[in-house]
């Protein structure tokens, strides 16, 4: 019998900041916990002007700060067939949870793809019932404190996520 490894998809803008960055904690976390052999984890944008660009140095600084190692990255573009080889796919922001949901429309079965998209910060305890805070927001405009603030969100969030993992697959949510 072979198991079959749970494939998360972190979806951002651009595939240079947040989603980026999300995939490096969350590997990190997996490998502390234990869980990376189960679990694939990915980023994309939703867009394809940053493709086959690596991260956003201020990304990189603020993960090389925080003791991460990033490893070089290749922005890509997410696409409707990638659906087919995720289980999980996280959006950073309502806007793009909307986009993926309109994408998940363009396959074969929308209503199983779309109930593959969700919100990072929905494992966010600190935004679990506070509808104002669902969106990790977009440090690319600002300063490096956005990074800082983006990182903290993406560690809180994942954190979350790993403990969900652990539970039995009947019991994940969303």
């Amino acid at each position: 019998m072979t198991s079959h490894v749970f494939r998360i998809c972190f979806v951002c803008s651009g595939n240079i900041c947040r989603s980026p960055t999300a995939e490096v904690v969350l590997i990190q976390q997996l490998r502390l916990a234990g869980l990376a052999a189960g679990v694939q984890v990915g980023s994309a944008g939703t867009g394809g002007w940053h493709a086959g660009e690596d991260m956003d140095e201020r990304s990189r600084a603020t993960l090389d700060a925080a003791g991460y190692l990033p490893p070089t990255h290749v922005a890509k573009q997410f696409t409707a067939a990638d659906f087919a080889e995720r289980d999980l796919v996280i959006a950073l922001d309502r806007g793009h949870q909307r986009l993926l949901e309109e994408l998940a429309g363009e396959t074969e079965d929308p209503a199983a793809n779309r109930a593959k998209v969700v919100l990072l910060r929905y494992y966010d305890p600190h935004s679990r019932g506070h509808g104002d805070d669902w969106d990790v927001a977009d440090p690319y405009y600002g300063g490096d404190d956005g990074f800082t603030d983006v990182l903290a969100q993406i560690e809180r969030s994942c954190a979350a996520l790993v403990e969900e993992l652990r539970a039995p697959r009947s019991a994940r949510q969303p």
